[in-house]
């Protein structure tokens, strides 16, 4: 999959903040994920994020 920094991302599960939008602040080999509801940043594997995926919407590039 071809995530970038900036992107945003839509979970198939809630966050229990209740939001499904995450901003993606790091790429590698796990994600650093930004909750858009609350805040709250996380830290989790590329394969455990790719599962989860809905839909991503991609950062406006400053070009």
């Amino acid at each position: 999959m071809d995530i970038c920094v900036g992107d945003r991302l839509t979970l198939k599960k809630p966050h229990p903040c209740g939001s499904f939008e995450w901003e993606v602040l790091r790429v590698g080999a796990d994600f650093r994920l930004k909750c858009a509801g609350c805040g709250h940043q996380i830290m989790s594997p590329r394969s455990q994020v790719e599962k989860r995926i809905r839909k991503i919407e991609k950062a406006e590039s400053v070009n």
